[in-house]
């Protein structure tokens, strides 16, 4: 008898592919809720990046413009140039999950999308700084601009890149000293009944 060699029948993950982790999911059923969440993510930080450009593009147009001095233009341009990398880091996800869509690959989207956001946010970092550099340079003078610049550079590094390591250091400790108790508690999945005292 002829081997069932349809294409929905090769490309069904196995039944039995689940992981134990508590939501019970196969490998693609958590590449799809992963990339569902990067793209709620990305919904966040692109409304930044689009406020952030289009005050850019709008400010080569005010009559002040042309006023500003050679480092002012060189802070605007860099600035712009970085928030069109933001834009276009952010929205890199969107076209590789659309170049490889149907081809059972959502695992690799999911880490590449992933990349991507994080290297974006790094631009956006110093797209944001670059702006207040600007704004500050031109409302009240070079000095305070460029402590309103590092301040900024500061505060988001510590937001965007130390806070969310904090948090992964503290909910790795969580799950270590969970650990043991789930071992320990009869009622767990493969835990063991500890004998009382005689």
């Amino acid at each position: 008898m002829a081997e069932n060699s349809s294409p929905t029948a090769r490309d069904e993950p196995p039944r039995n592919d689940r992981d134990k982790s508590p939501r019970n999911e196969t490998r693609f059923e958590r590449a799809d809720r992963n990339f569902s969440e990067i793209l709620q993510e990305l919904r966040v930080t692109q409304a930044g990046v689009q406020i952030l450009f289009a005050f850019l593009l709008t400010l080569a147009f005010t009559e002040r413009f042309p006023s500003l001095d050679t480092m002012q233009r060189a802070t605007y341009v860099s600035t712009l140039l970085l928030a069109v990398l933001a834009a276009a880091l952010f929205t890199a996800p969107a076209a590789v999950h659309r170049s490889l869509f149907g081809r059972q690959a959502k695992p690799r989207i999911v880490r590449v999308s992933s990349r991507l956001a994080g290297l974006g946010l790094v631009v956006l970092v110093f797209a944001v700084a670059g702006a207040v550099l600007l704004v500050v340079d031109v409302a009240v003078g070079r000095t305070g601009g460029i402590i309103a610049s590092a301040g900024t550079l500061v505060v988001c590094s510590g937001l965007w890149g130390l806070l969310p390591l904090l948090v992964r250091r503290a909910a790795d400790r969580d799950k270590e000293s969970d650990a043991p108790d789930d071992a320990g508690d009869p009622d767990a999945p493969g835990g063991v009944r500890r004998a009382g005292p005689r």
